[in-house]
């Protein structure tokens, strides 16, 4: 987790945000597209 939340930061993320938004689209997020969800590439849910 704590690999995460650094990751998030170094990237400029909320480290909360991220990690909130990433768990919640994890379980159906599709195998070939998960490095969107990687800090680098990551981008928030449209709500």
């Amino acid at each position: 987790i704590m690999t995460l939340i650094q990751s998030a930061k170094l990237n400029g993320l909320d480290p909360y945000a991220y990690l909130s938004d990433v768990l919640k689209r994890l379980p159906t997020h599709k195998v070939p597209q998960i490095e969107e969800l990687l800090p680098h590439r990551w981008k928030p849910e449209p709500r």
